[in-house]
């Protein structure tokens, strides 16, 4: 008989569930390909910060990317924001996104911008 699935694994095929994996050209650490984990649910809009996943759980709409990793990590402290080192908002893959201050990650995102136009 089949044990009944943890709060985390159902939190984790959730999340899941709603993901598209696609190759978006990001590389990690190493160098190597890692394709995005992409949320297809809805979002929280087009207005400013919008397009960032968002799921209902526990009574209530939660960012994915933040649930993904509270799930897996364990809670983001007051002082730290999640950074998408792939730069993809809708992506939700665990290992594409790290813990930084609000500092680090907008010095991240006009890095980023800066390339993108250069």
């Amino acid at each position: 008989m089949n044990a009944p699935l943890s709060r985390r694994e159902r939190i984790r095929m959730r999340v899941m569930a709603c993901v598209e994996i696609v190759d978006t050209g990001y590389v990690d650490a190493n160098g190597q390909p890692s394709p995005c984990h992409l949320w297809t649910g809805q979002d929280s809009g087009n207005g400013r910060g919008g397009g960032y996943p968002r799921m209902p759980l526990d009574g209530q709409t939660m960012a994915v990317h933040k649930v993904s990793w509270t799930n897996e990590n364990g809670i983001i402290p007051g002082k730290k924001q999640l950074d998408h080192k792939c730069r993809m908002r809708r992506c939700v893959r665990e290992d594409h996104l790290e813990m930084v201050t609000h500092k680090q990650n907008q010095k991240r995102r006009d890095e980023a911008r800066q390339s993108r136009k250069g």
